[in-house]
């Protein structure tokens, strides 16, 4: 899996970062950040749920 994120398009939600702090942060302005671009298995599931909760699809997941 690998992780992926556009901060153009992040609405600021924070929804990413409460499911899964191990993967997701945010910067300074509240954007999406990537701690962890290839983060393990036992956290995919976790992190395509957050991916589909974005309510602005700004995380891609491969």
């Amino acid at each position: 899996m690998r992780v992926s994120a556009d901060k153009e398009t992040c609405a600021v939600s924070s929804l990413c970062v409460y499911r899964v702090p191990e993967v997701f942060d945010q910067d300074d302005d509240g954007a999406v950040e990537i701690l962890d671009t290839e983060p393990p298995s036992s956290l995919h599931e976790a992190v395509r749920s957050a991916a589909r909760s974005c309510p602005t699809q700004s995380i891609r997941v491969e």
